[in-house]
This record gives structure tokens, sequence and C-alpha cells, in this order.
């Protein structure tokens, strides 16, 4: 097999911070309210990918789906 190209993917959480602006929350409220550590909220800042638990807890505070927070994108 021969592999001609891959493709960079990252994760992009803006649609979670524009959450945080409409509910007037910052970023240690949302980790508070969810039950995760500043480490975690620092990779979410810096578009890094976290365990799908965090994910699914975030939906659980805002009542969402998971494509409501975030979304793939390409990384180049």
């Amino acid at each position: 097999m021969q592999v001609i190209g891959v493709i960079a993917l990252k994760m992009c959480y803006k649609k979670l911070w524009k959450i945080l602006i409409d509910k007037n929350m910052y970023k240690k409220d949302l980790a508070a309210a969810c039950g995760f550590s500043t480490s975690t909220m620092t990779k979410l800042s810096k578009g890094l990918s976290v365990n799908t638990d965090i994910l699914l807890r975030i939906c659980t505070e805002f009542k969402c789906d998971i494509s409501d927070i975030c979304e793939v994108i390409d990384g180049d």
C-alpha cells in the first residue's frame, strides 16, 4: 500500500465559545459546571483533542448535541 497524502484534521471549538458568550459564562465557569481541570480547559482553548467524556459532559450541561459545540476542520 502506498500513502500519497495525509490530511491533518483538528478540532475547532468556536461554537462552544459562542455558547459561553451567549450564556454570559467564563471558561472557568464551564470547567466548574462540568467538573474538569484547568489542563482540560487549556486543551480546549488550544483546539486540541479531549476525551469524548468531556465533550459529553459539556453537551449534558448545555442540553445540546456534540455538533453544537465543536467541529472537525482541516488542520493545514
